[in-house]
């Protein structure tokens, strides 16, 4: 699809984000007008619906507004002045929430559902437009309370399910006592909701029902189906199908939050909702016109509304991310680097895991281009090459005049002893989705490169769908068919097809491994991780110690892998507490496990 000209909407109703208030704006002086008139407008109500998406996230602020990066194993941030250091020592406590984003979405919630209840007044729409305008902005709120839920449950797991109730702000304690809901009454009510909205909403943005550029980023039909997907596959996942570990989790009736019994059927229902983004034929991986595998996987986030791109928020804070991944001889800021969990996560060349190929080794260096590069580096798949920036790369972003190597030894240009704070601590950067145009840290000019932040995208779809046809169906064809097709763009052999083709996995365990692996590596860094290893149920497993290069060091002692930093996990960070001014507010609610 073609996705350009995009117009983010502007927010301009912040009364109302703040309280779904009953008035708009006062009706003294004069010239304002009451809630009543907003909703018997055209562009008032407009307004209005352009507040409720302004609760859609920008996840590129990753230290202070987003743990969802540097809280998993992948990556870390450096600086222990945001509040992501203190989620990583566990320094979080029901009385002190950190990323507390529970009425957030709850004020989203809630202005989405009186937009649904009055926008039927709106009699200029009507003249104008007709019903079908106004019908397809119902849905659009609709899609856009339904993803509100999704995301308050992915961090906090059951939800109390307010339907179309409405509670004023200024009700008294007695009018707000609902109890959370059991994740599946949740999960049934929320794909409810999605389906109905998928039903209202267009293939594609219209405006006087005609496709238009100018309408992108408003909710579509596949971006519903897609938030489905995501969710029913975390519903199948072992942290909600039959976790007994969780039996003791109940509201106070005794009704449980988790379900207790496994069903494959979960699993089914998982990779059906991945189908059916797929079934709309609407989208497709990105790809180099001129077949470049390198270009084909930067395109897929600097090629702007590609055909890969479900759901995007333009309106995003992306420039601090490429500043704060970019190394001081750029003018970055140096500070978030992956883990060397995650660098030995990529494959190979030959598209083996570096401890099944003959390919990788850890003793001596090649010389590239009159830099010796330690072997670690060589031939690694191209998704390693785009995703980090490593010791002795070359590098050029920023500030840089010229191509230049990178070097995070401790006494070199962006090593330790340069600056007290602006340092990687596992001798990495992120490269993935950093703009290289931007410059607007130290010494820049305030450059900044402009793309929307991707929120879904086809490739996340395509794993979705693997992962629960192989629970649920294993062996299907499909299996091999849409692993290959992500394993193709990034470059690397395939499983039984192609040239240099793999072994097929030869059981639904090994075959599991296989697409858990490449997940990790196709969605690095798009906080995906942090869910992930929460859902399989992992995260004791992978969490702890983080390992890095030692940038303490100069020379080939730089080359050692040691502890970067600790990212703490304990049973209770399954799911964030609910803060405790909430929970005195609603005495029926039960607070998280461990909390």
């Amino acid at each position: 699809m073609k996705r350009s000209n995009f117009i983010y909407i502007v927010i301009v109703c912040s009364l109302v984000m703040n309280t779904g208030c009953k008035k708009f704006l006062d009706q003294v002086p004069e010239d304002r007008i009451t809630i009543e008139e907003v909703f018997r407008k055209k562009r008032p109500s407009e307004e209005y619906l352009a507040n409720v998406y302004s609760y859609v996230n920008d996840e590129s602020n990753i230290w202070g507004n987003w743990p969802w990066v540097g809280n998993a194993d992948e990556a870390d941030v450096t600086w222990s002045k945001y509040p992501i250091y203190d989620l990583n020592i566990g320094n979080m406590a029901a009385g002190s929430v950190l990323f507390d984003k529970w009425g957030h979405y709850f004020n989203g919630i809630r202005s989405a559902t009186y937009f649904m209840q009055h926008i039927d007044n709106n009699v200029e729409i009507r003249a104008l437009d007709g019903q079908q305008r106004i019908d397809q902005y119902k849905a659009e709120a609709r899609c856009l309370r339904a993803y509100f839920y999704f995301l308050l449950m992915r961090q906090y797991g059951p939800v109390a399910i307010l339907g179309d109730t409405l509670i004023d702000p200024g009700a008294p304690a007695d009018a707000i006592q609902f109890p959370r809901s059991p994740f599946d009454v949740c999960v049934d009510y929320v794909v409810s909701e999605l389906d109905k909205a998928a039903a209202g909403l267009p293939l594609e943005p219209t405006a006087n029902g005609q496709v238009s550029d100018l309408e992108y980023g408003r909710m579509t039909k596949g971006i519903a189906l897609a938030i489905k997907s995501r969710l029913l596959l975390y519903a199948a996942s072992p942290l909600y199908n039959g976790n007994t570990e969780m039996a003791t989790f109940k509201n106070p009736d005794g009704t449980q939050m988790i379900s207790q019994t496994y069903s494959a059927e979960k699993w089914k229902r998982a990779a059906d909702a991945a189908k059916a983004v797929m079934d709309l034929n609407l989208y497709s991986l990105y790809k180099d016109p001129g077949g470049d595998v390198t270009k084909s996987l930067q395109g897929i986030f600097f090629n702007a509304w590609n055909s890969e791109q479900i759901f995007v928020r333009k309106a995003n804070n992306l420039y601090e991310w490429d500043t704060h991944c970019m190394p001081r001889q750029a003018g970055g800021w140096c500070g978030i680097g992956p883990t060397q969990e995650q660098v030995d996560a990529y494959f190979m060349k030959d598209g083996l895991p570096i401890d099944q190929s003959p390919l990788y080794s850890e003793t001596g260096f090649t010389n590239v281009n009159g830099v010796q590069v330690y072997n670690m580096y060589m031939n690694r798949e191209p998704r390693f090459y785009t995703d980090v920036t490593y010791q002795n790369c070359t590098f050029q972003g920023g500030n840089m005049s010229s191509p230049a190597t990178i070097s995070f030894f401790v006494s070199g240009p962006n090593g330790k002893n340069g600056h007290p704070t602006d340092y990687t601590r596992t001798g990495y950067l992120i490269r993935k989705n950093v703009g290289t145009q931007t410059n607007s840290g130290s010494g820049g000019n305030g450059r900044r490169q402009e793309r929307p932040i991707i929120l879904f995208r086809l490739a996340e779809i395509y794993l979705n769908y693997v992962e629960a046809l192989n629970e649920y169906d294993p062996g299907h064809p499909d299996i091999l068919k849409y692993l290959n097709m992500i394993r193709e763009r990034a470059g690397i052999p395939q499983y039984g097809q192609g040239p240099d083709a793999l072994p097929v996995p030869a059981t639904p365990e090994e075959m599991r491994e296989k697409i858990r692996a490449e997940r990790r590596i196709e969605l690095a860094y798009e906080g995906h991780r942090w869910f992930d290893i929460r859902r399989w149920k992992i995260a004791p497993l992978v969490m702890g110690q983080m390992h890095g290069m030692d940038v303490n060091r100069d020379g080939n002692d730089f080359y050692k892998r040691v502890v970067a930093s600790t990212h703490l996990f304990r049973p209770a960070n399954y799911w964030f507490p609910i803060s405790q001014y909430e929970m005195d507010r609603s005495r029926l609610f039960v607070q998280n496990p461990g909390w």
